[in-house]
């Protein structure tokens, strides 16, 4: 089945677009591929994977699970180890949520250094 468009790039609001391209570029081990003071791309190399960054002046992180400000997002990426995992992604800037909704560990919630939520989940 053909579609209209073709899917390009997966845009997060933030403050800080060089710093939260950063750390995905350390986290997915994708290269920032193009920069400028407002936007910020990082991406495998082949499409369409891409992540890119734009700056929000005004940006209000989620507050999931609260409703105020839901998640609105979230990426979840697989792992092969969640312990080592975990430990990694809080090395390079990432805070582990309080809110932990997963019953069987099969997936563990964290927020980038912007405040938007994403999943590690279990391969």
């Amino acid at each position: 089945m053909s579609g209209i468009a073709e899917f390009r790039t997966v845009v997060l609001d933030c403050p800080d677009p060089r710093g939260l391209a950063e750390f995905y570029s350390l986290l997915l081990g994708w290269p920032v591929t193009y920069a400028d003071d407002e936007w910020v791309v990082v991406s495998d190399g082949g499409a369409p994977k891409r992540l890119g960054f734009q700056r929000a002046s005004d940006f209000r992180p989620p507050t999931w699970p609260d409703l105020e400000r839901p998640q609105q997002l979230h990426l979840d990426l697989t792992v092969a180890d969640m312990d080592e995992a975990e430990k990694q992604v809080i090395e390079i800037g990432a805070t582990k949520h309080e809110h932990q909704p997963s019953e069987d560990d099969s997936f563990r919630v964290f927020l980038d250094p912007a405040g938007h939520p994403f999943c590690l989940c279990r391969a």
